[in-house]
Protein backbone atom coordinates (compact mmCIF):
# COMPACT_ATOMS: atom_id res chain seq x y z
CA UNK A 1 0.00 0.00 0.00
CA UNK A 2 1.15 3.53 -0.70
CA UNK A 3 0.10 6.74 0.95
CA UNK A 4 -0.50 9.60 -1.47
CA UNK A 5 -0.83 13.09 -0.07
CA UNK A 6 -2.32 15.99 -2.02
CA UNK A 7 -0.23 19.12 -1.40
CA UNK A 8 -1.51 22.69 -1.63
CA UNK A 9 0.47 25.95 -1.77
CA UNK A 10 -0.42 28.44 0.93
CA UNK A 11 0.23 32.18 0.84
CA UNK A 12 1.39 33.68 4.15
CA UNK A 13 1.82 37.44 4.53
CA UNK A 14 2.82 37.93 0.86
CA UNK A 15 5.57 35.30 1.14
CA UNK A 16 5.18 31.92 -0.55
CA UNK A 17 5.63 29.15 1.98
CA UNK A 18 6.00 25.69 0.55
CA UNK A 19 4.26 23.33 2.95
CA UNK A 20 4.90 19.61 3.09
CA UNK A 21 2.24 17.81 5.17
CA UNK A 22 3.84 15.18 7.38
CA UNK A 23 2.19 11.87 8.18
CA UNK A 24 2.79 10.40 11.62
CA UNK A 25 2.98 6.61 11.77
CA UNK A 26 3.80 4.00 14.37
CA UNK A 27 7.55 3.40 14.52
CA UNK A 28 9.19 0.13 13.49
CA UNK A 29 10.00 -0.48 17.14
CA UNK A 30 6.32 -0.09 18.03
CA UNK A 31 5.18 -2.42 15.24
CA UNK A 32 7.63 -5.13 16.34
CA UNK A 33 6.63 -4.83 19.98
CA UNK A 34 2.97 -5.25 19.09
CA UNK A 35 3.83 -8.51 17.32
CA UNK A 36 6.18 -9.65 20.12
CA UNK A 37 9.08 -9.70 17.64
CA UNK A 38 11.21 -6.85 18.94
CA UNK A 39 13.63 -9.06 20.88
CA UNK A 40 14.13 -11.37 17.89
CA UNK A 41 14.79 -8.38 15.64
CA UNK A 42 17.45 -6.87 17.90
CA UNK A 43 19.22 -10.18 18.36
CA UNK A 44 19.59 -10.47 14.56
CA UNK A 45 20.54 -6.82 14.09
CA UNK A 46 23.29 -6.31 16.65
CA UNK A 47 26.16 -4.60 14.80
CA UNK A 48 28.66 -7.49 14.92
CA UNK A 49 26.02 -10.10 14.03
CA UNK A 50 24.67 -7.92 11.23
CA UNK A 51 28.09 -7.18 9.75
CA UNK A 52 29.05 -10.86 9.62
CA UNK A 53 25.72 -12.00 8.21
CA UNK A 54 25.64 -9.46 5.37
CA UNK A 55 29.35 -9.26 4.58
CA UNK A 56 28.87 -11.17 1.34
CA UNK A 57 26.37 -8.57 0.12
CA UNK A 58 29.08 -5.98 -0.44
CA UNK A 59 32.10 -5.71 -2.69
CA UNK A 60 35.59 -5.54 -1.21
CA UNK A 61 35.66 -1.81 -1.92
CA UNK A 62 32.73 -1.25 0.46
CA UNK A 63 33.50 -2.26 4.02
CA UNK A 64 30.87 -3.12 6.60
CA UNK A 65 31.77 -1.46 9.87
CA UNK A 66 30.55 -2.99 13.09
CA UNK A 67 30.09 0.38 14.78
CA UNK A 68 28.16 3.45 13.67
CA UNK A 69 30.41 5.99 11.98
CA UNK A 70 30.93 9.52 13.27
CA UNK A 71 29.44 11.05 10.13
CA UNK A 72 25.98 9.58 9.77
CA UNK A 73 23.24 8.62 12.16
CA UNK A 74 19.87 7.22 11.13
CA UNK A 75 17.47 6.27 13.89
CA UNK A 76 15.04 4.61 11.49
CA UNK A 77 13.80 2.26 14.20
CA UNK A 78 11.95 5.19 15.77
CA UNK A 79 11.24 7.35 12.70
CA UNK A 80 7.60 8.44 12.65
CA UNK A 81 7.17 11.44 10.38
CA UNK A 82 7.33 11.43 6.60
CA UNK A 83 5.99 13.27 3.54
CA UNK A 84 5.77 12.87 -0.22
CA UNK A 85 8.08 13.94 -3.08
CA UNK A 86 8.32 13.08 -6.79
CA UNK A 87 11.38 12.26 -8.91
CA UNK A 88 11.66 11.94 -12.69
CA UNK A 89 9.79 12.89 -15.87
CA UNK A 90 6.99 11.86 -15.70
CA UNK A 91 7.07 12.11 -11.87
CA UNK A 92 7.35 9.00 -9.70
CA UNK A 93 6.07 9.46 -6.13
CA UNK A 94 7.99 8.46 -2.99
CA UNK A 95 7.42 8.83 0.73
CA UNK A 96 10.53 10.11 2.54
CA UNK A 97 11.74 11.06 6.01
CA UNK A 98 12.83 14.71 6.04
CA UNK A 99 16.01 14.33 8.07
CA UNK A 100 18.08 17.22 9.46
CA UNK A 101 20.62 14.62 10.65
CA UNK A 102 21.80 13.72 7.13
CA UNK A 103 22.30 15.45 3.78
CA UNK A 104 21.63 12.94 0.99
CA UNK A 105 18.43 12.24 -0.90
CA UNK A 106 17.94 8.55 -1.70
CA UNK A 107 15.10 6.27 -2.73
CA UNK A 108 15.05 2.56 -3.65
CA UNK A 109 16.14 1.57 -7.14
CA UNK A 110 14.26 -0.83 -9.40
CA UNK A 111 17.62 -2.67 -9.61
CA UNK A 112 17.78 -3.12 -5.82
CA UNK A 113 18.49 -6.68 -4.67
CA UNK A 114 17.18 -6.33 -1.11
CA UNK A 115 13.91 -7.58 0.35
CA UNK A 116 13.11 -4.04 1.51
CA UNK A 117 12.84 -2.86 -2.08
CA UNK A 118 10.18 -5.45 -2.90
CA UNK A 119 7.74 -3.83 -0.46
CA UNK A 120 8.43 -0.19 -1.36
CA UNK A 121 8.09 2.03 -4.39
CA UNK A 122 11.27 1.82 -6.49
CA UNK A 123 12.65 4.40 -8.89
CA UNK A 124 12.58 3.25 -12.51
CA UNK A 125 15.27 5.31 -14.21
CA UNK A 126 14.43 3.85 -17.63
CA UNK A 127 10.99 5.50 -17.44
CA UNK A 128 12.35 8.99 -16.77
CA UNK A 129 13.18 11.24 -19.72
CA UNK A 130 15.23 13.59 -17.51
CA UNK A 131 17.39 11.01 -15.70
CA UNK A 132 21.21 11.27 -15.79
CA UNK A 133 23.44 8.49 -14.49
CA UNK A 134 26.93 9.46 -13.31
CA UNK A 135 28.42 6.00 -12.67
CA UNK A 136 29.40 6.58 -9.04
CA UNK A 137 28.21 4.83 -5.89
CA UNK A 138 28.13 5.87 -2.26
CA UNK A 139 27.36 4.22 1.04
CA UNK A 140 25.70 5.56 4.16
CA UNK A 141 26.27 4.06 7.59
CA UNK A 142 23.52 3.77 10.15
CA UNK A 143 23.13 2.02 13.47
CA UNK A 144 22.60 -1.51 12.18
CA UNK A 145 24.34 -1.64 8.83
CA UNK A 146 25.10 0.14 5.63
CA UNK A 147 23.13 1.26 2.61
CA UNK A 148 24.73 1.29 -0.85
CA UNK A 149 23.37 3.48 -3.66
CA UNK A 150 24.10 4.50 -7.24
CA UNK A 151 24.25 8.23 -7.89
CA UNK A 152 22.31 10.10 -10.51
CA UNK A 153 20.54 13.36 -11.31
CA UNK A 154 16.90 13.96 -12.12
CA UNK A 155 14.04 16.40 -11.74
CA UNK A 156 12.72 16.60 -8.17
CA UNK A 157 9.29 17.95 -7.26
CA UNK A 158 8.41 19.05 -3.73
CA UNK A 159 5.10 20.81 -3.20
CA UNK A 160 4.87 23.15 -6.22
CA UNK A 161 8.65 23.43 -6.66
CA UNK A 162 10.52 21.80 -9.52
CA UNK A 163 14.28 21.29 -9.09
CA UNK A 164 16.06 20.24 -12.28
CA UNK A 165 19.26 18.19 -12.03
CA UNK A 166 19.00 17.22 -8.38
CA UNK A 167 21.65 14.80 -7.08
CA UNK A 168 20.15 11.70 -5.49
CA UNK A 169 20.94 8.10 -4.75
CA UNK A 170 19.17 4.95 -5.90
CA UNK A 171 19.68 2.33 -3.22
CA UNK A 172 20.72 -1.04 -4.60
CA UNK A 173 21.29 -2.77 -1.25
CA UNK A 174 19.34 -2.20 1.97
CA UNK A 175 20.33 -5.24 4.04
CA UNK A 176 18.45 -6.39 7.09
CA UNK A 177 14.81 -5.98 8.11
CA UNK A 178 14.83 -2.32 9.16
CA UNK A 179 13.72 -0.95 5.81
CA UNK A 180 11.41 -3.89 5.17
CA UNK A 181 9.28 -2.68 8.07
CA UNK A 182 9.61 1.05 7.35
CA UNK A 183 6.51 2.88 6.16
CA UNK A 184 8.64 5.28 4.11
CA UNK A 185 10.56 4.61 0.90
CA UNK A 186 13.63 6.78 1.38
CA UNK A 187 15.24 9.78 3.07
CA UNK A 188 15.66 13.44 2.14
CA UNK A 189 18.53 14.95 4.11
CA UNK A 190 18.39 18.58 5.24
CA UNK A 191 21.82 18.83 6.85
CA UNK A 192 24.79 20.86 5.63
CA UNK A 193 26.78 19.87 2.50
CA UNK A 194 29.69 18.65 4.66
CA UNK A 195 27.60 15.59 5.57
CA UNK A 196 26.68 14.63 2.01
CA UNK A 197 28.13 11.34 0.76
CA UNK A 198 29.47 11.24 -2.80
CA UNK A 199 29.80 15.04 -2.96
CA UNK A 200 26.09 15.26 -3.71
CA UNK A 201 24.54 18.71 -3.43
CA UNK A 202 21.76 18.59 -0.80
CA UNK A 203 18.22 19.40 -1.86
CA UNK A 204 17.87 22.60 0.13
CA UNK A 205 21.17 23.87 -1.27
CA UNK A 206 19.77 23.38 -4.76
CA UNK A 207 16.60 25.23 -3.74
CA UNK A 208 18.71 28.18 -2.58
CA UNK A 209 20.90 28.04 -5.68
CA UNK A 210 17.87 28.11 -8.00
CA UNK A 211 16.13 30.75 -5.83
CA UNK A 212 13.16 28.46 -5.30
CA UNK A 213 12.66 29.80 -1.76
CA UNK A 214 12.27 33.42 -0.75
CA UNK A 215 14.31 32.89 2.39
CA UNK A 216 17.04 30.33 3.16
CA UNK A 217 14.95 28.98 6.01
CA UNK A 218 12.90 25.87 6.67
CA UNK A 219 10.91 25.01 9.77
CA UNK A 220 9.18 22.05 11.41
CA UNK A 221 5.94 21.84 13.34
CA UNK A 222 5.57 18.30 14.69
CA UNK A 223 2.49 16.86 16.36
CA UNK A 224 3.14 14.36 19.17
CA UNK A 225 -0.54 13.79 19.97
CA UNK A 226 -2.19 10.60 18.78
CA UNK A 227 -3.81 12.46 15.91
CA UNK A 228 -2.81 10.81 12.66
CA UNK A 229 -4.75 13.25 10.48
CA UNK A 230 -2.24 16.01 11.22
CA UNK A 231 1.27 14.71 11.84
CA UNK A 232 2.88 18.07 11.31
CA UNK A 233 4.36 20.24 8.59
CA UNK A 234 7.71 20.98 7.03
CA UNK A 235 7.66 24.57 5.77
CA UNK A 236 10.25 25.45 3.13
CA UNK A 237 11.23 29.08 2.64
CA UNK A 238 10.01 30.69 5.83
CA UNK A 239 8.13 30.65 9.12
CA UNK A 240 4.44 30.32 9.96
CA UNK A 241 3.69 32.68 12.86
CA UNK A 242 0.45 30.84 13.65
CA UNK A 243 2.30 27.65 14.64
CA UNK A 244 4.11 29.04 17.70
CA UNK A 245 3.57 31.47 20.57
CA UNK A 246 5.97 33.93 22.13
CA UNK A 247 9.25 34.99 20.52
CA UNK A 248 11.64 32.84 18.53
CA UNK A 249 14.99 32.55 20.31
CA UNK A 250 17.97 32.13 18.00
CA UNK A 251 20.90 29.80 18.68
CA UNK A 252 24.13 29.93 16.66
CA UNK A 253 25.42 26.77 15.00
CA UNK A 254 28.76 25.63 16.42
CA UNK A 255 29.71 23.34 13.52
CA UNK A 256 28.21 23.20 10.03
CA UNK A 257 27.51 19.55 9.30
CA UNK A 258 24.71 18.46 11.53
CA UNK A 259 22.61 21.28 12.95
CA UNK A 260 24.89 21.40 15.98
CA UNK A 261 24.54 23.73 18.95
CA UNK A 262 26.02 24.19 22.42
CA UNK A 263 24.20 23.11 25.58
CA UNK A 264 25.14 25.00 28.73
CA UNK A 265 23.79 22.30 31.03
CA UNK A 266 20.97 19.80 31.55
CA UNK A 267 18.78 20.01 34.65
CA UNK A 268 16.39 17.55 36.24
CA UNK A 269 13.70 19.25 38.35
CA UNK A 270 15.72 22.46 38.20
CA UNK A 271 19.00 20.97 39.43
CA UNK A 272 22.03 20.72 37.11
CA UNK A 273 22.81 17.04 36.62
CA UNK A 274 24.66 16.85 33.29
CA UNK A 275 26.98 18.98 31.17
CA UNK A 276 27.90 21.37 34.02
CA UNK A 277 30.65 22.79 31.83
CA UNK A 278 28.68 22.67 28.61
CA UNK A 279 28.44 20.06 25.85
CA UNK A 280 27.33 19.77 22.24
CA UNK A 281 23.99 18.63 20.80
CA UNK A 282 22.30 18.33 17.42
CA UNK A 283 18.66 19.04 16.57
CA UNK A 284 17.65 16.05 14.46
CA UNK A 285 14.24 15.52 12.84
CA UNK A 286 15.34 12.02 11.74
CA UNK A 287 15.65 10.79 15.34
CA UNK A 288 12.45 10.35 17.30
CA UNK A 289 13.95 10.11 20.81
CA UNK A 290 16.35 12.21 22.87
CA UNK A 291 19.70 10.47 23.14
CA UNK A 292 22.89 11.15 25.03
CA UNK A 293 26.10 9.54 26.31
CA UNK A 294 25.38 6.16 27.91
CA UNK A 295 26.79 7.08 31.31
CA UNK A 296 24.64 10.23 31.46
CA UNK A 297 21.39 8.75 30.17
CA UNK A 298 21.65 5.75 32.49
CA UNK A 299 22.04 8.16 35.38
CA UNK A 300 19.09 10.19 34.08
CA UNK A 301 16.94 7.06 33.92
CA UNK A 302 17.83 6.27 37.51
CA UNK A 303 16.84 9.79 38.60
CA UNK A 304 13.46 9.68 36.88
CA UNK A 305 12.78 6.11 37.97
CA UNK A 306 13.22 4.34 34.64
CA UNK A 307 13.51 0.55 34.83
CA UNK A 308 16.02 -0.96 32.35
CA UNK A 309 14.69 -3.32 29.71
CA UNK A 310 16.32 -5.05 26.77
CA UNK A 311 18.15 -3.08 24.08
CA UNK A 312 18.54 0.28 25.84
CA UNK A 313 14.85 0.82 26.58
CA UNK A 314 13.54 2.00 29.95
CA UNK A 315 10.01 1.77 31.32
CA UNK A 316 8.13 3.69 33.98
CA UNK A 317 4.86 2.98 35.75
CA UNK A 318 1.88 4.00 33.68
CA UNK A 319 -0.13 4.97 36.78
CA UNK A 320 2.29 7.54 38.17
CA UNK A 321 4.22 8.83 35.14
CA UNK A 322 2.69 12.31 35.45
CA UNK A 323 4.59 12.83 38.73
CA UNK A 324 7.99 12.26 37.10
CA UNK A 325 10.45 15.16 37.07
CA UNK A 326 10.88 17.55 34.18
CA UNK A 327 14.12 17.68 32.18
CA UNK A 328 15.51 21.04 31.09
CA UNK A 329 18.07 21.82 28.40
CA UNK A 330 19.70 25.21 28.96
CA UNK A 331 20.80 26.85 25.70
CA UNK A 332 22.24 30.37 25.57
CA UNK A 333 20.87 31.13 29.02
CA UNK A 334 17.34 30.01 28.19
CA UNK A 335 15.62 26.92 29.56
CA UNK A 336 13.85 24.47 27.25
CA UNK A 337 11.90 22.11 29.47
CA UNK A 338 10.49 18.70 28.55
CA UNK A 339 7.81 17.39 30.89
CA UNK A 340 6.71 13.75 31.39
CA UNK A 341 3.78 14.51 29.08
CA UNK A 342 6.32 14.96 26.28
CA UNK A 343 8.93 12.32 27.12
CA UNK A 344 6.81 9.36 28.24
CA UNK A 345 5.75 7.15 25.33
CA UNK A 346 2.70 4.93 25.77
CA UNK A 347 2.67 1.78 23.67
CA UNK A 348 -0.08 -0.77 23.47
CA UNK A 349 1.01 -4.41 23.47
CA UNK A 350 -1.17 -7.49 23.03
CA UNK A 351 -1.59 -7.85 26.78
CA UNK A 352 -1.20 -4.39 28.29
CA UNK A 353 -0.14 -0.76 27.93
CA UNK A 354 3.57 -0.09 28.37
CA UNK A 355 5.04 3.30 29.28
CA UNK A 356 8.57 3.98 28.03
CA UNK A 357 10.82 6.95 28.52
CA UNK A 358 11.88 8.91 25.45
CA UNK A 359 15.54 8.99 26.52
CA UNK A 360 17.97 6.48 25.09
CA UNK A 361 21.70 5.94 25.71
CA UNK A 362 23.76 6.32 22.55
CA UNK A 363 27.46 7.09 22.39
CA UNK A 364 27.43 9.17 19.24
CA UNK A 365 30.97 10.50 19.02
CA UNK A 366 32.37 13.18 16.70
CA UNK A 367 35.38 15.48 16.78
CA UNK A 368 33.32 17.66 19.10
CA UNK A 369 32.94 14.84 21.60
CA UNK A 370 29.92 12.68 22.38
CA UNK A 371 26.78 14.50 21.28
CA UNK A 372 23.30 14.70 22.70
CA UNK A 373 20.57 14.37 20.08
CA UNK A 374 17.42 16.44 20.45
CA UNK A 375 14.98 14.48 18.30
CA UNK A 376 11.27 14.65 17.58
CA UNK A 377 10.29 14.50 21.27
CA UNK A 378 12.10 17.81 21.73
CA UNK A 379 10.99 19.27 18.38
CA UNK A 380 7.33 18.49 19.02
CA UNK A 381 7.46 20.80 22.05
CA UNK A 382 9.31 23.58 20.24
CA UNK A 383 8.63 24.95 16.78
CA UNK A 384 12.04 24.56 15.15
CA UNK A 385 13.46 26.92 12.54
CA UNK A 386 16.61 26.09 10.55
CA UNK A 387 18.24 29.22 9.13
CA UNK A 388 20.95 28.55 6.53
CA UNK A 389 21.53 32.21 5.73
CA UNK A 390 22.59 33.04 9.28
CA UNK A 391 23.69 29.52 10.39
CA UNK A 392 21.38 29.38 13.36
CA UNK A 393 18.41 27.51 14.82
CA UNK A 394 15.32 29.24 16.15
CA UNK A 395 13.15 27.71 18.87
CA UNK A 396 9.74 28.85 20.07
CA UNK A 397 7.00 27.16 22.04
CA UNK A 398 4.87 25.23 19.56
CA UNK A 399 1.20 26.08 19.32
CA UNK A 400 -1.21 23.20 18.85
CA UNK A 401 -2.70 23.38 15.37
CA UNK A 402 -6.47 23.62 15.28
CA UNK A 403 -8.19 21.54 12.63
CA UNK A 404 -10.57 23.30 10.29
CA UNK A 405 -12.73 22.12 7.44
CA UNK A 406 -10.20 23.69 5.06
CA UNK A 407 -7.37 21.68 6.63
CA UNK A 408 -9.28 18.50 5.96
CA UNK A 409 -9.81 19.48 2.33
CA UNK A 410 -6.16 20.49 1.94
CA UNK A 411 -4.61 17.37 3.44
CA UNK A 412 -6.32 14.58 1.54
CA UNK A 413 -4.90 11.13 2.19
CA UNK A 414 -5.78 8.00 0.24
CA UNK A 415 -4.61 4.41 0.74
CA UNK A 416 -4.17 2.53 -2.52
Amino acid sequence: MKLIIVLTLFIHISTALHRIPLVKVHSIRHQLRQKNKLEEFWLNHQPHVFAQKYKQCFSEQVSLTVWPTSEYLFDYMNAQYYGTISIGTPPQNFSVVFDTGSSNLWVPSSYCISEACTVHTTFKSFLSKSYEHNGRTFSIHYGTGQLVAMMGKDTLQISNMTIVGQDFGESINEPGKTFVLAKFDGVLGLGYPALAAGNAKPVFDRMMELQQVDKSIFSFHLNKDDDFQYGGELILGGIDDTLYKGPIHWINITKKGYWQIKLENIKVNGKVQFCPNGCEAIVDSGTSLITGPSVDVKKLQKIIGGTPMLFNEYSVGCKDWSSLPSVTFTIEQRDYTITPEQYVIKEQTEKSVMCLTGFQPMDFSTNSGTLWILGDIFMSKFYSVFDRENDRIGLAKARKKKHTQQDTKTLVSTLV
